[in-house]
Parts: C-alpha cells; structure tokens; sequence
C-alpha cells in the first residue's frame, strides 16, 4: 500500500508511519516544519515534504492519515477528499491496530510516555516482543518512538484530547491519574472524567483496568466495575520502597509509574525479578526530566507544560539536589510567600534555574489560577517563563489575545520569576549561571532546541 501522512512530525503520527514503513508500506508524509523527527523519518527511508500542498497527493494513493491538528480545510485532506482516497485520522488508525493485536493502552492526564516506555521494555526483555508505539524516543528503540515486535503484544499511549482513545478496543486499560486538562476541548472537569470513565468501559469481560488507587478521580472512576477485573497500584503498597530505591529517574511519580508498569506485567505472568530488573536499567527517555550535560553546570530538558507536571518536576529536582537552595521551608515558606521578600543568600551553594516555555494560550488560560499557584510554591531559585507557544490548529484568537506570558509573570509576582523572550533568557543565563549549578529547560515547544545552546 502507498500510505501518506499529513502532519507527520507529530510524535504519534511519527510513530504510526514507523509501523507501516515496517509492514513493507510505501510511506510519505508532510510536516508544516522541519524538525528532529521529520529528518529521523527521511533517514529512514519516508518521504518527507515540508509544507502542505494538493500537489503532495497523488492518485494512487490507498489511505492518508491526518493528525487532530490537520482541518477539513487543509489542502491535502481537500486532495485526498476529492480523488476519493481512504481518509482516517490518527486515532482512527491506530484504532484498526489495536483490533489486530492484543493490546495494552496507557492511559491518564501525566505519566503516559514514562509508562508506556517501561511496560514496553519489560515485555521486551521478557521476551514478548512486544510493538510499542510511545510519545516519547528512547535510546532502548534505537532513540526512536517506535519498536516493531514480531508477537501480538501491542502497548500504546492512548491520549484522551478529542476523545481519541475512544477508538480504541484493548485488553489491558492503565490509567495513571485523571486531571484537569485539554480544557479546550473538555471544557470542564466533569467531562474528562466522564471520558476516562466511557473509555474504561470499552474493556471487554476478561479485559484488565489497572488503575491508580491514589489519584482520588480515577480511583472514582474504577469502584463499581464488575465487568472486568481491576488491579490498582499504590505508593501505599509494600513494592514501592524498593522500586524508590533502585529507579534511576527522581520523584514520587515515576515510582507510581513504575508500580503501573510492574502491575501490568503481573497480569502477563512476567516474574518480578525480570520487571524490577528492567526498570532499574531504565534511565529515561526523551525530554522527560533528560540530563543534556552535567558540566561545567546540569542541564535538563523536561516535557512538562501542564501545572502539576511542572510541580512534580521541580519536586523531582530538589529531591534529586537536596544541596541546592531554593527550599524555603527553613526561613518559614508560607511568611517568605506573603511577605513577598527575595531568596535566601545563595553565598558558596549552588542555584537551580528554570526556563519555562507555556504551551498552547487555550491551556494557558484555562489553567492561569493553577500556574500562578504552582510558580508561587516552585521549590527552586530563579525561574524565567518566555512567550507561549502557539500550537498550530488548536488556537482560539479571541483567547490568544487574552493571554500572555507577561501578564502571567505579574500575576505571579514574586521577585525570583522574569519575563524573558527566549534569546534574552539564553543570554541572562550564560551571563549568571555558575559552575555546579542546575538549568532546567521545560515546555511541551520547541523550548527543548535551547538545550542545545548550552
């Protein structure tokens, strides 16, 4: 089959073009942008067009993937529409996947990728085989997002925006935590947890829903279904003492993730010895709290763009540099907030930064109340939040226009926070930072190429 994609770059389309390139398709794709995984893609053998044009499309095509972002308006799907082509979006496609293999679809508002990526490595080393397709690259899949199996084990990251998992038909639900996001298209609390509720209940009479027991609403969510059997997982539980210990990865989530992982792999009868092997070997993944360099100071690149990502990040951070100011807690943090009064003298100890980039101004400005909180309660020295990233397809510009990152840092109003544009952060920071100190890069954007420039 010759199969194109339009909006390839996309770390799931991506992923999905991988999976028929391995099939033995003829596969091509357009990007509005060049990026690090359109040229990945083109390394690989996929045609890659930059730009999206009729001309792209030819009649001979047998199907053309869309992402969410691409609208009926866009000039390939126009193409494909009149020439008669099989037209699927991508949770459509991925759909007819999961009906072809079994499948364990990951779940929740934060934690998906981590999870995704530790339960496809212990199956891997297990010896299932399993096909992963992940949102995240991994060194283990040759820094790729995506890992060809030969068995009928497929785990995939299943995103709730636009009800996308709905598609989806697996054996084995993981819900990692149910939270206040992709309002824009929710627009209340209320709906994403219904959701999460309609999707648990795509499961199948011998299906398992693991779920998280400590996240009240999805914990919520699970009680009452006697359809198929549930398995939840805890930091309560007696495992997550020695998984804390042996995870090469900082702060209480990962632990969570690792506990659903360690979960999911009971279920397939994988003995505990090759899971917690695994996930003592696992070291990370792509922008997911990634160690870029360690001298002459750290540098981080993390993926976080949603509030209580951002929180656990910067808690993951000060637990993993205990050494570091920053943590209030000594000189009264609630008086320190109020009082509005600077850092602590930093005299002889090293500093942690961050730069963060907003993603998206509908998310801003669903969850403006939830940044000015966590950015309040930050337990690092010196933040810098730079322009919002405008994400391309999902924007409204009566609320584009209502938002910005400067009045965001008002807001805030604390003395360690600046407004930057992303040139001036980069200079503010050669300018100051010391040796031994610790840079966090943060944002779902392209925030994450400023990693480079240090």
């Amino acid at each position: 089959m010759k199969i194109h994609l339009i909006g390839i770059g996309g770390i799931g389309m991506s992923s999905l073009a991988q999976y028929y390139l391995a099939k033995g398709h003829r596969v091509s794709g357009s990007d509005l942008a060049q990026s690090e995984i359109t040229d990945f893609l083109k390394e690989k053998g996929i045609g890659i067009v930059i730009g999206n044009h009729s001309r792209n499309i030819k009649e001979d095509f047998d199907l053309v993937v869309y992402s969410l972002a691409v609208k009926q308006d866009n000039a390939e799907y126009k193409k494909a529409e009149e020439l008669g082509i099989k037209l699927k979006s991508y949770p459509e496609a991925l759909g007819e996947l999961t009906r072809q293999y079994f499948t364990v679809a990951v779940s929740g508002s934060h934690g998906k990728s981590t999870t995704t990526a530790m339960i496809g490595l212990i199956l891997a080393k297990t010896g299932l085989d399993p096909t992963v397709i992940v949102g995240t690259k991994l060194k283990e899949f040759g820094d790729s997002n995506f890992r060809m199996g030969k068995s009928n084990f497929l785990v995939i990251e299943a995103c709730e925006y636009d009800g996308s998992f709905l598609n989806y038909e697996p054996k084995i639900i993981v819900v990692t935590n149910i939270d206040k996001e992709h309002l824009d298209y929710f627009k209340t609390f209320l709906n994403v947890v219904r959701t999460f509720k309609n999707f648990i209940l795509r499961l199948p009479k011998n299906g398992f829903l693991v779920a998280n027991k400590d996240d009240p609403p999805t914990y919520k969510v699970s009680e009452g279904q006697n359809k198929f059997q549930r398995k939840f997982f805890s930091l309560k539980q007696k495992e997550a003492v020695k998984i804390k210990r042996i995870l090469n990865i900082p702060g209480q989530h990962n632990v969570s993730n690792a506990l659903a992982a360690l979960a999911v792999a009971r279920i397939l009868d994988v003995k505990d010895s090759v899971s917690l092997e695994t996930l003592s070997l696992y070291k990370g993944s792509w922008r997911r709290f990634e160690i870029i360099k360690t001298k002459p100071f750290i540098v981080i690149s993390d993926y976080g763009h949603h509030p209580n990502e951002v929180l656990a990040t910067l808690k993951s951070a000060r637990e993993k540099y205990p050494n570091n100011p920053g943590s209030r807690a000594k000189l009264g943090r609630d008086l320190l907030l109020r009082r509005n009064l600077s850092r602590p003298s930093t005299t002889g100890r090293k500093k942690i930064w961050l730069i963060f980039q907003p993603h998206q101004y509908q998310r801003t400005y669903y969850l403006f109340r939830d940044f000015i909180k966590v950015f309040r309660q930050a337990p690092i020295d010196e933040i810098i939040i730079t322009d919002i990233y405008d994400v391309a397809g999902r924007e409204e510009k009566k609320i584009s226009s209502s938002v910005n990152s400067k009045n965001l840092v008002e807001k805030i109003n604390r003395p360690y926070i600046k407004y930057m544009m992303v040139d001036s952060a980069e200079k503010y920071i050669k300018k100051n930072i010391k040796s031994g100190d610790i840079l966090i890069i943060m944002g779902a954007g392209d925030i994450y190429k400023l990693a480079g420039e240090f």
